[in-house]
């Protein structure tokens, strides 16, 4: 007995460590997207921050800028829930946003679900802007990035319905690689004819907890063993979806076979 309770202390600490180390030692995530629309040659990276949920602990700032200074992306996408519903001190959020943004690369942000649960909204969004970042509040820029254009579409959270298609394709015209920055992946099943080329989102935080086999049990928006758990999806004759499972956790502060990530989207030419 003695011996077998040793074992169930040993198997719980192992798990305790295995669950910590996924919460909160981040990867980069590799993701290769091909496409005709780019030139010979054409390539665009893309670092995808997502869901951080005001996440702070480790020294977590310093170590992802750490890491994009040497990534050197053409642009950052921050696709929701960078700060908690519950967050009221935005102090150490912005000082990572100043940070960011004193590497001169191009940030741009659309709204999470938890942006607009917190009652702080408006001087939240009025930091990031403050600070330089792009809201993409339901409309749309066109960038030229390595010679490659680009046309960039965000719309504000759809899972709680602040989204508005008609107004932010308003100006859109149809012949540039088109990216839709959309929070909650489930965009694509409320319009499933949006004329894009990629999505990207976040929101499901990739089930938080995986199993083998099984894979996320369940996740915002998508119910129990969500088919838009994590990973890129293809849903429509040369569309894709990149659901990105995000740095921080919601509800319960674990992560299981499921480690924290930000992604490195790399669009290049199909040849």
């Amino acid at each position: 007995m003695k011996f077998l309770s040793k074992l169930a202390v040993g198997i719980l600490g192992m798990l305790s460590i295995y669950t910590f180390c996924n919460s909160n030692v981040f990867k980069i995530n590799r993701v290769r997207v091909q496409t005709r629309k780019f030139p010979l040659n054409g390539k665009v990276q893309i670092l995808q921050i997502s869901d951080m949920h005001n996440k702070r602990a480790w020294g977590l700032h310093k170590r992802l800028l750490y890491k994009i200074d040497k990534l050197h992306p053409d642009m950052i996408v921050l696709t929701g829930d960078l700060v908690d519903r519950k967050t009221k001190d935005f102090r150490k959020i912005f000082t990572f946003i100043d940070m960011l943004a004193a590497t001169k690369i191009p940030i741009f942000f659309v709204t999470g679900n938890h942006e607009w649960g917190n009652s702080k909204n408006k001087q939240f969004l009025t930091g990031l802007e403050n600070r330089g970042v792009i809201i993409l509040s339901n409309k749309a820029v066109e960038l030229e990035l390595n010679s490659v254009k680009v046309t960039l579409v965000g719309i504000d959270d759809t899972s709680t319905e602040h989204e508005n298609i008609p107004e932010a394709f308003r100006h859109v015209k149809n012949d540039a690689y088109m990216i839709l920055l959309s929070h909650s992946p489930y965009v694509i099943k409320k319009y499933p004819y949006l004329p894009v080329d990629l999505v990207l989102s976040g929101h499901t935080h990739g089930g938080q907890i995986r199993f083998p086999i099984i894979g996320a049990v369940i996740s915002p928006g998508g119910g129990l063993f969500p088919e838009l758990d994590k990973g890129l999806f293809q849903w429509g004759r040369d569309k894709y979806i990149y659901v990105d499972s995000g740095l921080g956790t919601s509800t319960i502060p674990i992560r299981f076979l499921n480690q924290s990530q930000m992604s490195l989207i790399q669009i290049e030419r199909d040849n």
